[in-house]
């Protein structure tokens, strides 16, 4: 479905230099403000006390992350879990105060709104938790990482698999970096958001590649660039139906999920913004400078047969 069609090609590929500088300056910065501030991690990952409470009617959490938060909890998760009477909050690690001071302080205020309130369980979650949560993560990413390349390679071309992960990556450090610099709270649901990025970058990487390709067995007498311009051209209004579409469904997680999904939406927003980007001006041109050509992708094969065959002799 095409709501307009773009006659002439635009010369993307005219200005991948001067893109692709920016991109780096922009990737540079990501990994400066990484190594020099870091992620604000999540409790799920430094350690801390979980509490489930439950109300005998259903929860307001905005009101029990308010109460909480008056106790001087400024990274405070709460969240419903199972039905919406129970109540998950977790809690940072605080230096002087134990596991059951906190569980006791923290019931104590719930009360003062809602007598009823009980405490199902607490627990504390020790650092060794997140460092395995931290673990787990990286090797999930590096096996996204890995699938991608050899995906693509057995699908296009070697040159397309390089192309398509150093632009995901680069996509996932650009977030990784404004996390950094804004000192957003880095969580499960943040990671999973930059997971849920590199498939969708990818994806939008894959339709130009393979529009590329059927551009090398369509139009003979175009250059690389020319081949290259014209397939991101007529991908230019699936890419705005796809991608506004998507974002529309994340800004509504953004402005009406509430806080549990604030920082996912916010992930997902960016890594959607810079996957459009990097799929056009950096995959794209990465695999143009690592010399990309026809007969990477078009291999010539003269068919022998009927010769009656219209195909017959033609060059595939």
């Amino acid at each position: 479905m095409e709501f307009f069609r773009i006659k002439k090609d635009i010369p993307f590929m005219k200005y991948a230099l001067v893109l692709n500088a920016i991109s780096f300056i922009t990737f540079a910065l990501a990994v400066f403000f990484l190594l020099t501030r870091g992620l604000h991690l999540s409790v799920e990952f430094t350690g801390g006390t979980v509490m489930e409470v439950a109300y005998t009617q259903t929860a307001d959490i905005g009101k029990v992350r308010e109460t909480v938060s008056r106790l001087g909890y400024q990274d405070v998760i709460v969240q419903n879990f199972g039905t919406s009477r129970d109540v998950m909050i977790r809690l940072p690690v605080q230096k002087g105060v134990t596991s059951a001071q906190q569980s006791e302080q923290v019931l104590a205020a719930l009360k003062g709104q809602d007598a009823e309130v009980t405490l199902r369980r607490t627990e504390f979650v020790g650092p060794q938790v997140g460092d395995e949560l931290v673990h787990g993560g990286l090797m999930a990413l590096g096996m996204v990482v890995l699938g991608i390349v050899i995906y693509l390679a057995f699908r296009f071309e070697w040159k397309f698999g390089v192309a398509a992960i150093i632009a995901n990556l680069h996509d996932v450090v650009i977030i990784l970096g404004f996390f950094a610099f804004f000192q957003w709270e880095f969580s499960l649901s943040v990671l999973a958001g930059v997971l849920a990025v590199l498939g969708y970058s990818v994806n939008e990487s894959v339709v130009i590649f393979d529009r590329i390709r059927e551009a090398f067995r369509k139009f003979r007498k175009l250059s690389t660039r020319e081949v290259i311009d014209h397939a991101i051209t007529s991908t230019m209004s699936r890419t705005i139906i796809t991608h506004a579409s998507t974002e529309a469904m994340v800004l509504s997680m953004f402005f009406f999920g509430g806080p549990s999904l604030h920082y996912f939406a916010l992930a997902l927003t960016i890594g959607i913004l810079f996957g459009i980007y990097s799929s056009v001006f950096v995959a794209a041109a990465i695999a143009m400078w690592l010399g990309v050509k026809r007969e990477d992708l078009v291999k010539s094969q003269r068919k022998e047969g009927d010769p009656n065959d219209p195909n017959a002799g033609a060059v595939v």
